[in-house]
Order: C-alpha cells, then sequence, then structure tokens
C-alpha cells in the first residue's frame, strides 16, 4: 500500500476511535445535569446515586475523549501536512477554540464534579455540572463548525493556492453547519440513552433491584423515545441540504448511476463501480424521489454526471443503510420500552436482554453516519477546494505501516479494557448495599422514604 491509502485507513482508525467517547460525554453531561438538578429539587437519594455512578462513567469517556483527539491533532502535520499549509488559517482557530473549550472549559470543572462534592457548596457543585455539559455542547459546536466548512466551504478567498478567513460568520455557519450539528447533538443523546438504559439492564440481569437503576433504565428509554423521531426528522432536513449542496454524496447514497424522475429507494444492492450498475437490487419505486425531493416524479441527479468527481459508491451506500436500520431499530426498542413503562409494567426478561445488547448501539450508527459523511466527501478534503491527494504525507510507506500498527494494537486495547471497565462497574454496583448510612440521613432530612432505593 502507499503513503495516501495508509494515511486514510490511519486517520479513518483515529477519528474513528476518538468519537466513540465525545458522542457519549456530550449528552451524558446533560443527563449528569438532571440527576443533580432533580437531587437538589427532591433531596431523594437516589438522585444522587445515579449521578454518582454516572459521572464516573462520563470521566473514563472524558479521558479517553481528550486523549485519542491529541493523536489526531499530531496527524494533521505528521500525515496531511498539505491540509494545514493550505487551510490552516480557517482550520486553526476553529481547532484551537475546540481544544481551550476542552480542556480549560470541561476538565477544570470536571475536577469539581469528581472531587468536589464534599469540598465546595452544594451550588457550586451543581454549577460546575451545568459548565461541564454546557463545554462539551460548545466543543461539539466548534468541531462541527470546522467539519462543515470542510463540507461546504464559503466566506473564504484563495490566494497563491492558500485559504485565507474573509467572514467568520459565514465560515461558521456556512449552509450544513445547523443540520449537522442538531444531527450530531441527536445521535449523541441516543447514544448515550442506549448507554444508559443498556448498562441499567445489564445492572438488573445481574440481581440488582434497588431502585436506581429502574430509574435510570426508564429515564434513559423516555429519552430515546422522544429523540428518535426527532432524529429521523433532522436527518430528513440534513438529507435535504445535503441534495442541495453535495448532490454526488447522496447519488452514492442512494447507488443512482443515471440521472432519474422517480428515482427508486434501493432498500438493498450491491453497487458495481467499474460496470457503473448495481446488483441484485430491491428497489422501492419512485421511494427515493419522494423522500428526497417530496415528489414522485423527482429528478436526482446520478454517479454518471460526476465522474471523476464522486467519492467510492459502495462504504457510502451500505454506511448509509447500516445507519438507518439502526435508527429504526432504536425507534422499535424504545417506543416498545415506553409502552411498557406507560403501563406500569416491568420489562420482561427478554427486553432487558434487548436493552442490554444495544447498550453500544449507538456507536454504530454514529460510525456508519460518520463513514457516510467523511466518505461521502472524496475526492476532495475541503470541497471544491482541497483535493485529499494534495494534502497527504511525503512520508515512506514503511513508516506510516508501522505507525498504523501501533495505533490498531494500543486502540484495540484501549476499547476492550473501557468496556471491561464498564461492565465491572456495573456487576460492582450490585453488590452496594441498598442504602448508606449518608444517603438514610439525607432522606430523613428530605422526610422522604428512602426505602428500596
Amino acid at each position: 500500500m502507499d503513503a495516501f491509502l495508509l494515511s486514510r485507513l490511519q486517520f479513518a482508525l483515529n477519528i474513528s476511535f476518538h468519537i466513540l467517547f465525545p458522542t457519549i460525554t456530550m449528552a451524558m453531561g446533560w443527563f449528569l445535569f438532571y440527576f443533580k438538578f432533580r437531587s437538589n429539587v427532591t433531596g431523594h437519594p437516589v438522585w444522587m446515586r445515579m449521578y454518582r455512578f454516572w459521572v464516573r462513567v462520563f470521566a473514563l469517556s472524558f479521558a479517553l475523549g481528550v486523549v485519542s483527539g491529541v493523536t489526531m491533532s499530531f496527524q494533521f502535520g505528521t500525515n496531511w501536512p498539505g491540509f494545514m499549509e493550505r487551510v490552516g488559517n480557517v482550520a486553526g482557530p476553529l481547532l484551537g477554540y475546540e481544544v481551550l473549550t476542552a480542556f480549560f472549559l470541561e476538565a477544570t470543572f470536571l475536577g469539581i464534579m469528581l472531587f468536589g462534592i464534599r469540598r465546595v457548596p452544594n451550588w457550586l457543585h451543581t454549577l460546575s455540572t451545568l459548565i461541564v455539559a454546557v463545554g462539551t455542547t460548545m466543543s461539539a459546536f466548534w468541531i462541527l463548525a470546522l467539519n462543515s466548512w470542510m463540507q461546504t466551504p464559503q466566506g473564504h478567498e484563495i490566494i497563491d493556492g492558500v485559504v485565507y478567513a474573509v467572514d467568520w460568520s459565514e465560515i461558521i455557519f456556512n449552509p450544513s453547519f445547523p443540520y449537522r450539528f442538531v444531527h450530531m447533538m441527536l445521535a449523541s443523546g441516543l447514544t448515550a440513552s442506549f448507554l444508559i438504559a443498556g448498562l441499567s439492564a445489564y445492572r438488573m440481569l445481574k440481581g440488582d433491584d434497588k431502585l436506581a437503576p429502574k430509574l435510570a433504565l426508564k429515564t434513559a428509554t423516555y429519552t430515546a423515545a422522544v429523540l428518535i423521531p426527532l432524529q429521523i426528522f433532522a436527518g430528513d432536513m440534513h438529507g435535504l441540504n445535503t441534495l442541495e449542496h453535495q448532490p454526488q454524496k447522496v447519488a452514492a447514497m442512494e447507488g443512482l448511476w443515471d440521472t432519474t424522475e422517480g428515482a427508486p429507494l434501493l432498500l438493498f444492492a450491491i453497487p458495481d463501480e467499474e460496470s457503473r450498475e448495481n446488483h441484485f437490487e430491491i428497489p422501492v419505486p419512485n421511494g427515493a424521489s419522494l423522500i428526497l425531493t417530496h415528489k414522485m416524479d423527482g429528478k436526482i441527479q446520478g454517479l454518471n454526471d460526476f465522474k471523476g468527481e464522486h467519492p467510492p459508491v459502495a462504504p457510502v451506500f451500505f454506511g448509509f443503510r447500516v445507519m438507518v436500520g439502526m435508527g429504526f431499530l432504536m425507534l422499535a426498542v424504545s417506543w416498545l420500552g415506553s409502552s411498557y413503562l406507560l403501563r406500569g409494567k416491568s420489562f420482561p426478561i427478554w427486553l432487558k436482554r434487548v436493552f442490554a445488547g444495544m447498550a453500544f448501539s449507538g456507536w454504530i450508527a454514529t460510525l456508519a453516519g460518520w463513514y457516510v459523511t467523511e466518505i461521502g466527501r472524496q475526492p476532495y478534503l475541503v470541497s471544491g477546494v482541497l483535493r485529499t491527494q494534495e494534502a497527504v504525507t511525503t512520508l515512506p510507506p514503511a513508516n506510516i505501516a508501522f505507525s498504523f500498527t501501533m495505533y490498531a494494537t494500543i486502540y484495540t486495547i484501549l476499547l476492550f479494557a473501557y468496556m471491561g471497565t464498564l461492565m465491572l462497574m456495573c456487576r460492582r454496583a450490585v453488590e452496594i448495599e441498598e442504602i448508606s448510612t449518608e444517603e438514610r440521613e439525607m432522606a430523613k432530612a428530605s422526610k422522604m422514604s428512602p426505602a428500596n432505593t
């Protein structure tokens, strides 16, 4: 393999590992603020017990997200020097704001969240939880502003091949940013919801009959049931925006080779880029036109209109179907779980197992969607401005193969360690006494019964 392919594989590996953790922390910060707020308002110890368990999950995820984010920035210099040389005047400040937000805002107040609960006033601890939640959202804001600008660039000028910022408001609020930001925040909400629901169900399957996992499962199930329809609507709006600004990406998502009026929705196919046709198609007549143009005979441009300028078709085509399929599975499971809760019934064993099995389902949907977005931008790093091939390093392929192997080894170990630690935390939570002395005193003070906590 040459340096270009190896560098792309290495960056794909790094971004795939990194995105797993911010996808959890962006929304879990708001879950923690909700738990702390309910603890303050009701005085019931179960909310603080939930807070203490999930803040450790948050801290572990945050640490891995920060560390893996640092290695990503190194690669701009080692593997993609042309990126910063050509568009660093835009990318540098936006990355800088993201790093400042992550390190100074989130990391500082995360310390108070973790270690200050008995050392600072309660209002300051609650405020710190809120600031961390806002900080994770602001980090997402800056990184998605840059990523969206790379998809739909505007507000710049090019002098001697180098990009210079002209209007920062146009750069930040580029055409795809609002859709991408909302879509990603909802994806984070669903990822965190299914993680909380899944691990809580796992605790209950292991014999944890306390109120804390039951309440966490209930809260996360209702949250997912509300967010998933919103995500489907936001995804539709994002698709319409992509059709307007990146029609070649939509053509790859739909596996559409020729420009067609009344284009079918392909439930399944095997795209063949060499012969420029699909095999084993299962079509729904006029489906793609109806979804993308809201007209049965709507016109959609095909890939043959973008020869040499469109992304690899198969990974975008299949990635899109994995993302959508996982979304509909989340819809079915969260609504089924909510139906049990609304009727006041406990989850049957099989449904708890389904939730436990879907604890990391948000990762699958997020990665599939991210591949559609990033591979769908090819052959450009910055659409219409900088081709990926123009930014790659001149390092020997053997050097990149070595670092790629090291990254793959370390990330595999870290990922199994992370998931194993979460499982261990759940099993140990089962063994914790039903209620501690401190919690009993808090319940007495609030004149609430601590029974079954």
